[in-house]
């Protein structure tokens, strides 16, 4: 097996379960697999109003150079969300609307890339959702080999292909597939706890008595003055 390659077949997710997590939302998701997967802070989305999550397609780029993901492309499915990575860290504005006219053609929903992004604008109107960590007019080369559909690093969190990305404002979570069945029904027993609280919130009691956090705030030494 060569050091680059590109891996055709993926096993993904029941497209009910995606469905499902992107209806609960990166919050949900984060807190109901038990705060973890959360992708960098600071990679961030260029358009606002958007949910969606889709199996993670993954690309390994060299620093400043796009050629793999355009290989990646080919690769992709209907409803899934690119992955791009690189091997070392690069500002460069590695996609921009023309990459995107190409995956939309495949309905791919989105692209998460930590790197940079061009064209931002144009990628809003035509409605390619894109988490970034940087936008950035800087070009790149197609020189060198990189990879697809193999395991990747994402603002420190590790993606293999056929994971979930889950992205909204909020940023950007990635759920193991193997795992996603499972997180879809601690997210929905999450939303239903939360449908209860929000209710008592909305009748006026407070987060202190709902939650229990009076004898807490005694406990860690804090007192009440007149």
């Amino acid at each position: 097996m060569g050091q680059h390659r590109i891996v055709r077949n993926v096993q993904r997710t029941d497209a009910a379960v995606i469905a499902g997590l992107a209806q609960c939302g990166s919050a949900t998701v984060h807190e109901a697999q038990g705060r973890i997967g959360f992708v960098d802070a600071n990679i961030r989305p260029i358009q606002q109003h958007r949910r969606l999550a889709g199996t993670a397609i993954t690309v390994s780029c060299h620093p400043g150079d796009n050629l793999m993901i355009h290989a990646a492309v080919e690769m992709c499915q209907a409803g899934d969300v690119l992955v791009v990575t690189n091997t070392a860290p690069s500002t460069h504005g590695m996609f921009g609307e023309l990459i995107a006219t190409s995956l939309m053609s495949r309905s791919v929903q989105a692209l998460v890339i930590d790197a940079g992004v061009r064209d931002t604008s144009e990628l809003r109107d035509l409605g390619f959702a894109v988490w970034s960590r940087h936008v950035s007019c800087q070009g790149t080369v197609k020189a060198s080999p990189g990879s697809v559909n193999v395991p990747v690093v994402l603002g420190g969190i590790a993606v293999n292909p056929g994971d979930v990305i889950v992205a909204d404002d909020d940023g950007v979570v990635v759920v193991a597939r193997e795992r996603a069945g499972e997180v879809l029904r601690q997210s929905r027993a999450r939303e239903a706890a939360e449908a209860t609280s929000r209710a008592r919130l909305a009748a006026g009691e407070l987060g202190l008595d709902i939650y229990g956090l009076r004898s807490l705030l005694e406990s860690l030494g804090v007192t009440y003055e007149d």
